[in-house]
């Protein structure tokens, strides 16, 4: 087989030796590019191919949707038209003859998940199906459609996908379960799923909870990427990619309206600046009531209150060479994110020490029981507020054969909490709050080509340094009743003020450096059989200051006093300080069984690094800190994976995945029995195993019906853990139990996604365009909210089903109505114990049923 390279090589030296045919007997083409109703599609790329020589002439669409190609030698020719949001369309042209030209339309249809996704192994654009990894991709048009303007909304698209958030410090993201502890967050450890924009890593958990700004498309790696990735991510990567400046003048403006005040503003503008520099504004802004009701202060929570600004500056010097600057802010300012009161579990404590004689001990009955009245009484604010923006430049230069890329990031994260952790109105703990200010700084080198006509290679290295601490320290402060709701009711516990206003403010200083060099080869062993190894060596340094001290409460010299006191809030000072090196990789077999059907195997290796703890530690019997708890050893991967992606017929799309998933010394989250740790800590478990099947397809039925969708079976267990703590309603008993076997938080066993459009053409006000209705539903069966499983932290299954209606221009603009959850049905998005363990348990309900409008305008 002559390779592509020689083909293209060969037909440019033929035109150059053979003037003739280029001036004497060249021919022309005109490529009209349309949508479905006949309307022009401007600034498309068209390619025309030449069959015999592989030479390609390449041109843009004009306004009128039109590219013409010139001096076209005679012969037969192919042509192609790709633009983002569309399916690639391609079709044979009759034979161009000399002094002729030929006239070609093109009809693009939208695509709801795109067909062509960027591998970093390759730097090219290949189809889905071509790429030997797991990996579902969202076009920008399907997110902006749907509503999934946020990590959050993208978990009902790709059931894979797992997002917890009870704030935004308190988010996590994983992906087959895996990721980041479930529960609240520990700022010393790392997460397994890597969040990228624009090729630029995200550290902070927060960062999901961000307003996509101006998406061109979402991809979701499933596994461990770390021979590609700059920085290592053990269960997957979200890559999110945002549309680039143009030199075209375009611009766009969304405007939606909706149930509990939803107003949501969005616009992209570009164009030239310069005659080499073309830039590209983005805006977002987000507000919404809240639906839970607080009966004390009149007031609703969990509302929404986001503005983003995103700036783009491209240069482009020649062709071989394009340099962006990118910069962007986002400022929310929710009231949120409360829970209410969800329930009362039994324990293995004394009656006095339960729920039930605790409340009518302080004669207090919550507003209600029943979660889904989104009722509550807490008496400290919910607040929400954070501040995240950086700054990006990213060059590409094209170096024989491949390109250097150059990726270079700064970011912050300022965070100004106020949450109400006792959940109910009784000041039990009146103040929890960890302001924290963090910044980091990343440098990605990497370089892809070909060194053979058999063989790509990509190569990097990657470097980030970390900064974070209080701002300008956490506290956390109890109130006149955490007495009886923390200590055994003894005489010397009921002394009037002993814990009122006692706290503790935590200072710490806390830094991560990591660096790594990665590389994965590609080797086409023939025209069906490729092998794929990579390798990734590490190497991670954390230093840790911890400082911890109490204030406030009874003043008092009484040992007894004192103790009981201590044993809530205590003061604790410690250092840690670890590094580590680690070398792993993987090995992927890919096979064409035909021009239909691919199959894949995948054998990798990985690691999550060492992790600090920086929420506090146990202490020994002494009232010492047991200083061996503040490292967390790095979580051991060995992962297996096997694929199969099929086009059995044309327009259908049908994969199928089977892995597992391995880890050893996996790092969870636990809660100590003593009440001082309210936080809880990070440990590890000896040994968790995550395995299932996935399931994605789509299919095209006509050009005026489409389906995609995903189903994913997946078991998670604990292998191995012999001493985690025990469940709700075990408090009381045993310190540790052993739940070796049981199921791993967080984790559905079934979770599937589903939706499909339907269009027709039509003609509204005076204009042509289609009439459109489309569903995205969504399930998830049972999954524990807590580290130990939990009877009472079991959340049921649920469906999710959203509609929508209405009609597209031509031109680019749409009109349509909406709503979301439907069915309105109630369901949690998370439940847990109140600190303190007295059995009563609280929980964040599902958004209930919105409606509203969506104008979209084009120009």
């Amino acid at each position: 087989m002559v390779p592509f390279r020689l083909k293209v090589a060969v037909g440019a030296l033929l035109t150059l030796m053979h003037p003739a045919l280029t001036f004497g007997q060249s021919g022309s083409a005109t490529v009209a590019v349309h949508d479905s109703s006949g309307a022009a599609i401007p600034g498309a790329t068209v390619r025309i191919i030449n069959e015999e020589t592989a030479a390609i002439v390449e041109g843009v669409t004009d306004a009128q949707g039109v590219s013409r190609a010139d001096a076209l030698p005679p012969g037969q020719y192919r042509v192609e038209a790709v633009l983002d949001g569309f399916e690639t369309a391609g079709q044979p042209v009759a034979a161009v003859r000399g002094n002729e030209t030929v006239a070609i339309e093109v009809t693009l249809t939208p695509s709801r998940v795109t067909e062509s996704v960027i591998v970093t192994a390759r730097r090219i654009e290949e189809t889905i199906q071509e790429v030997p990894i797991p990996v579902s991709v969202l076009s920008g048009d399907l997110v902006a459609d749907s509503g999934a303007f946020n990590v959050n909304r993208l978990k009902e698209m790709i059931p894979t996908v797992q997002f917890y958030s009870s704030n935004p410090r308190n988010s996590s993201v994983n992906i087959r379960g895996l990721g980041a502890p479930f529960g609240l967050t520990n700022d010393g450890i790392e997460s397994g799923v890597g969040l990228y924009i624009d090729g630029a890593y995200f550290a902070r958990p927060a960062a999901a909870t961000l307003d996509f700004l101006d998406v061109e498309r979402v991809e979701v790696l499933r596994g461990p990427q770390g021979t590609l990735f700059g920085k290592n991510t053990t269960a997957g990567a979200i890559n999110v990619t945002t549309r680039k400046p143009a030199f075209t003048p375009a611009g766009d403006v969304e405007l939606n309206y909706g149930s509990l005040g939803l107003v949501q503003a969005r616009t992209s503008v570009t164009g030239p600046l310069l005659p080499k520099v073309a830039g590209r504004l983005s805006f977002s802004g987000t507000t919404r009531g809240g639906f839970i009701d607080n009966t004390v202060a009149n007031i609703d929570l969990n509302g929404l209150n986001n503005l983003g600004l995103r700036g783009q500056l491209l240069f482009a010097p020649s062709d071989r060479m394009a340099v962006i600057v990118a910069a962007d802010t986002t400022r929310q300012r929710p009231d949120g994110h409360a829970q209410v009161v969800a329930g009362v579990a039994p324990t293995l404590r004394p009656a006095s020490r339960q729920y039930p004689q605790i409340a009518a001990d302080l004669d207090y009955t919550p507003p209600s029981f029943n979660a889904f009245d989104r009722l509550t009484d807490t008496d400290t604010p919910w607040r929400s507020y954070q501040d995240l923006g950086g700054a990006s430049v990213t060059l590409d230069r094209r170096i024989g054969a491949g390109g250097l890329t150059s990726i270079t990031g700064w970011r912050y994260w300022k965070w100004r909490p106020s949450n109400d952790r006792d959940f109910i109105g009784l000041p039990v703990t009146t103040i929890s709050a960890a302001p924290s200010d963090q910044q980091q700084w990343s440098q990605e080198v990497r370089y892809a080509g070909s060194l053979t006509p058999s063989m790509n290679l990509v190569v990097g290295g990657f470097g980030f340094y970390q900064t974070l601490e209080p701002a300008p320290y956490h506290t956390q402060e109890q109130g006149s009743a955490a007495a009886r709701f923390l200590l055994a009711p003894t005489p010397a516990a009921a002394t009037p003020g002993l814990l009122d206003g006692y706290g503790q403010h935590i200072q710490f200083g806390f830094d991560t450096l990591s660096a790594a060099l990665f590389g994965q080869l590609e080797w086409a062993v023939n025209d069906r059989v490729r092998v794929l190894p990579g390798l990734r060596v590490n190497y991670d340094r954390k230093d840790l200051d911890y400082d911890q001290q109490v204030y406030g409460g009874l003043q008092t010299t009484d040992p007894v006093l004192i103790a009981l006191q201590r044993s809530v809030l205590s003061p604790l000072t410690y250092q840690a300080n670890v590094d580590d090196t680690n070398v792993s990789g993987k090995v992927t077999a890919a096979y064409r069984i035909n021009a239909q059907v691919n199959a894949y195997g995948t054998v990798a290796t990985g690691f999550k690094s060492v992790g600090l703890n920086l929420g506090g530690v146990p202490t020994d019997a002494l009232g010492r800190p047991i200083t061996s708890a503040a490292v967390v050893k790095p979580e051991d991967v060995r992962h297996f994976e096997a694929g199969i992606k099929t086009e059995p017929f044309s327009g259908v799309m049908a994969n199928l995945t089977f892995f597992n998933t391995g880890i050893k010394d996996y790092q969870t989250q636990v809660v100590n029995d003593q009440v001082g740790v309210l936080r809880g800590y990070l440990a590890n478990a000896e040994k968790v195993r995550v395995r299932g099947v996935e399931f994605d397809g789509s299919a095209r039925v006509t050009n005026r019906l489409s389906f995609y969708g995903a189903v994913a079976y997946t078991d998670g267990r604990y292998i191995s853990f012999p001493d985690a703590p025990p469940p709700l309603e075990e408090t009381g008993g045993p310190q540790g139990k052993d739940i070796s076997g049981s199921v791993l938080p967080g984790i559905s066993k079934w979770a599937l996604s589903l939706g499909g459009e339907y269009v027709n053409p039509a003609h509204l006000l005076g204009q042509d365009g289609e009439v459109f209705g489309a569903f995205d539903t969504s399930y998830r069966s049972e999954f524990s909210s807590s580290p130990s499983v939990s009877e009472y932290l079991m959340i049921e299954g649920y469906p999710l089903v959203n509609l929508r209606t209405g009609f597209r221009w031509a031109g680019g603009w749409m009109l349509s109505f909406w709503t979301r959850n439907v069915l309105d049905h109630d369901y949690f998005e998370l439940l847990s114990a109140q600190p303190g363990n007295s059995g009563l348990y609280v929980g964040l309900p599902g958004e209930p049923r919105t409606a509203g409008v969506t104008l979209r305008l084009g120009f």
